[in-house]
């Protein structure tokens, strides 16, 4: 009993050492990162990868590294950190940011997204006071430069994605990691995203447990994201 209790003691700590330090699992609840990543897909996120670094000696050893523009980044939303976002990263500390008619431009070169920005409403919101912010800064943003330790992020559905355009940029320490493979993708969409109570989640584990062949996204498993 002895041995079985230490064998199940140290899966415990691995665990979650892993999940807090090397990888998580992460649900995509929202339609922001279409068609890249769809409402369902489940992947995982290299939490190390951005890890912090104290001395010159683990930055050699470690194989960390630093942000860089096009990462899929999970992160807290800076306006409620209890939750997390996943986002595509545009603009890092210092870049110029402006996006005229759609168009997103990095300190004054046209960026190529064609093989990831995804527009579903051809209308263009011109700059306005009289509009929403929500279309006001849609299709027509800045020229924003983005402060020292902070990431400027898009979402791949650049028509209805709530990102750094209305909220701004995400401070450093609120990054989690960087998204890096598809595991398994439930086309749940349409169905609530989260159930309240333990009585929402049963019913939503029974649903995935009676569609779990049919709904399931089989040339989706194993994808990497890029």
């Amino acid at each position: 009993m002895r041995e079985y209790v230490e064998a199940l003691l140290i899966a415990v700590i691995f665990a979650v050492f892993a999940r807090t330090y090397v990888v998580q699992a992460f649900k995509i609840p929202t339609g922001s990162m279409k068609e890249n990543l769809l409402i369902g897909d489940h992947i995982l996120v290299n939490k190390f990868v951005f890890g912090q670094t104290a001395s010159g000696l683990e930055i050699l050893l470690s194989p960390t590294q630093t942000i860089r523009r096009g990462d899929v980044v999970v992160f807290k939303y800076p306006e409620d950190p209890t939750r997390d976002f996943i986002k595509r990263c545009v603009g890092l500390p210092g870049d110029e940011i402006e996006i005229v008619d759609k168009v997103v431009t990095v300190n004054g070169s046209p960026v190529d997204d064609t093989a990831y920005a995804y527009h579903t409403d051809p209308r263009v919101y011109p700059r306005s006071l009289f509009l929403h912010e929500n279309h006001r800064y849609r299709d027509n943003f800045g020229p924003y430069t983005v402060p020292e330790g902070h990431y400027f992020f898009l979402g791949d559905n650049r028509d209805n994605s709530n990102d750094s355009r209305f909220w701004g940029p995400v401070p450093a320490r609120f990054i989690k990691g960087r998204a890096f493979m598809i595991y398994w993708s439930f086309d749940g969409e349409g169905e609530a995203a989260d159930s309240a109570g333990y009585r929402g989640r049963l019913s939503q584990l029974s649903q995935v447990f009676l569609r779990f062949f049919t709904q399931t996204r089989w040339e989706r498993s194993f994808r990497i994201v890029r």
